[in-house]
């Protein structure tokens, strides 16, 4: 008998390997006789055999079926006795892929009743029976098909779940159901010559703002700007011809709005921001004080020698010294000649803006500049003036409004006096 099913596997497998046409059809009703094997686990001490059944189906859709099942196989016990017949009746819910193909695959799952009979049979109970399994459907025509399919059956016998295997091979005989539609077979025009046109040029893009936007008199804003799909770019009033992308510092002494043109193989774009300019506030000068010279030495003296900041404003990221400001360090200058007890230092301190790193290296070479201005200029002995920058880290303003950064930009003059 094992010699026999080992035949029955391969036979399948070469039918299901022939060359054909046809596929499901959603509606079709089928029969299908089969044959096999059927082997059942040890515990149950009965040998594989052949098992003849039939299978009676519908397909819900082309692609969902459901089949009712009825198998009958008649064992040997182990040892050689007859005389037991098994019966399997009940239904499989079966999913097929590729539907249309001559060659067919699905998969199967469902329940059936067990039951075995006859003088040998040492229970005469009907079990409940769950499978799964896969299969195949190899359509020879549209009406006939071969199919081969295994199953693992499950069932719970002496309060042990028992697995069985059942293998079997036959045909597939599918019957009404819904033609295929047949499409008619149209005759295409001859196709007109493809007119390749060029893709047409991205239009250029600009963007320009300006940080801050509100200034006062004297003090610089920021133009910052950026374009694509652009070979040229540039920014009015008084600046011109600018990189695709770039910054630079602007010092306004009235309000003023700046445009970017920015033009391409696809067309001209512009982008425009302003900056607003607020007058210095005029102080009214204080009225003379009736002093002598001598006096108005003491006195900036007395201004000196506590914390002062001056009046000196660099260029973004530069420490070069501007010679509107050079007064204004003659004035220290004087002051320390005039103290020579005098001993300090410059400080250089900036806003929050950028990388703390890069502006504690910034405050600290502003101010070794004036250091080195007031001892080159002033004939001061450098042992009495050190230099030492504080980038960030102490703001006299809040660094989220324009005024307020600009107030942290400084440099400090912190001398004391004997």
């Amino acid at each position: 008998m094992h010699k026999m099913m080992k035949h029955l596997v391969p036979l399948g497998l070469l039918l299901v390997a022939s060359s054909a046409s046809a596929g499901i059809r959603q509606g079709e009703f089928s029969i299908s006789p089969v044959l096999g094997g059927y082997s059942y686990e040890g515990q149950q001490h009965l040998d594989t055999n052949l098992v003849f059944g039939g299978r009676a189906g519908y397909m819900l859709t082309k692609n969902l079926g459901v089949e009712g099942l009825f198998d009958y196989v008649n064992p040997e016990l182990t040892g050689g006795k007859k005389d037991i017949s098994m019966y399997r009746y009940g239904g499989e819910l079966l999913y097929h892929f590729m539907p249309d193909n001559t060659f067919v695959p699905y998969i199967a799952a469902g329940f059936a009743g067990l039951k075995f009979d006859g003088a040998n049979a040492t229970s005469k109970n009907t079990y409940g029976a769950a499978d799964y399994g896969v299969g195949a459907k190899y359509f020879l025509t549209d009406r006939f098909a071969l199919r081969a399919d295994v199953r693992h059956i499950m069932y719970n016998l002496s309060e042990t779940v028992t697995h069985n295997v059942e293998y079997t091979v036959g045909a597939y005989i599918p019957f009404g159901g819904a033609a295929p539609a047949v499409k008619p077979i149209e005759v295409a025009p001859a196709p007109e010559p493809i007119k390749v046109e060029a893709p047409k040029p991205s239009a250029p893009k600009a963007f320009l703002h300006a940080t801050p936007q509100n200034i006062t008199s004297g003090e610089q804003s920021t133009l910052q700007w950026s374009s694509s799909n652009a070979k040229n770019c540039s920014i009015q009033p008084a600046i011109g011809s600018v990189s695709l992308s770039g910054f630079t510092t602007v010092s306004p002494t009235a309000d003023a709005e700046y445009t970017l043109t920015c033009k391409g193989e696809g067309g001209e774009a512009t982008s425009k921001t302003a900056v607003a300019v607020k007058p210095v506030p005029v102080v009214q000068p204080a009225p003379p004080a009736p002093v002598v010279e001598q006096s108005a030495a003491k006195a900036s003296a007395a201004q000196l020698c506590s914390p002062t900041v001056l009046n000196i404003k660099f260029d973004t990221n530069k420490t070069a010294i501007k010679p509107a400001y050079q007064d204004e360090l003659a004035k220290l200058g004087t002051f320390l000649k005039d103290n020579p007890g005098a001993k300090g230092s410059i400080e250089g301190h900036t806003d929050s803006v950028g990388n703390k790193k890069a502006n504690m290296k910034l405050s600290q070479r502003r101010a070794d500049s004036v250091r080195s201005y007031i001892i080159k200029k002033s004939g001061i002995d450098a042992s009495r003036i050190t230099a030492q920058g504080f980038g960030p880290t102490k703001p006299i303003a809040d660094n989220k409004t324009a005024a307020g950064k600009a107030k942290n930009r400084r440099i400090e003059a912190n001398f004391s006096c004997e």
